[in-house]
């Protein structure tokens, strides 16, 4: 594991071997595929302004993604969603497209806006594996107890290096 992201004058680096970059490049991959744009309306000026359906998904990674503004008020929620879901979206991939376009094994060089596209990125990335792998608070002692032959010690690891890199950027930045 590198060193994570460390500030540098009015920059923020880090250094990722190969292997590194490889998996952060899938990951994030992924998770530009899983926001794809979500749907509009069948009305032509609805589709025009990027409003969109005002169902939650169905899928809960999209779920935790895009939670409901307002879990007590369905309508309430409905209508926020309809608003603004699609805008969440275009936001999500502009900051995935951003990590996989200044993401290269060895140095990353990043701008102050560029590494906050990467910290959101980085969340997005980390509420997806852990739905998938049902994370709790306990996480790393269930890593700790969990044997290395375990098919899950992998993803569970990889969402600890996530974690890891989130809380170095986090720090690199403030």
């Amino acid at each position: 594991m590198g060193t994570g992201f460390q500030a540098s004058g009015d920059k923020i680096t880090a250094h990722f071997d190969p292997a590194e970059a490889a998996v952060l490049r899938s990951v994030v991959s992924q998770i530009l595929e899983l926001i794809e744009p979500g749907t509009t309306g069948d009305d032509p000026l609805e589709r025009a302004l990027g409003i969109g359906s005002p169902t939650p998904p169905t899928d809960p990674v999209l779920a935790r993604l895009f939670p409901s503004a307002y879990p007590e008020d369905e309508k309430a929620a409905e209508e926020f969603r309809r608003y603004t879901e699609a805008t969440l979206r275009d936001g999500k991939r502009a900051d995935a497209a951003t990590v996989l376009e200044t993401l290269a094994p060895g140095r990353v060089t990043l701008t102050p806006e560029q590494a906050h596209a990467w910290l959101r990125a980085l969340n997005d990335v980390r509420l997806a594996l852990g739905v998938r792998l049902d994370v709790t608070e306990e996480v790393h002692e269930e890593i700790a107890r969990m044997p290395e032959d375990d098919p899950r010690y992998p993803a569970f690891i990889t969402y600890d290096w996530l974690t890891y890199l989130q809380d170095t950027l986090v720090r690199a930045l403030w």
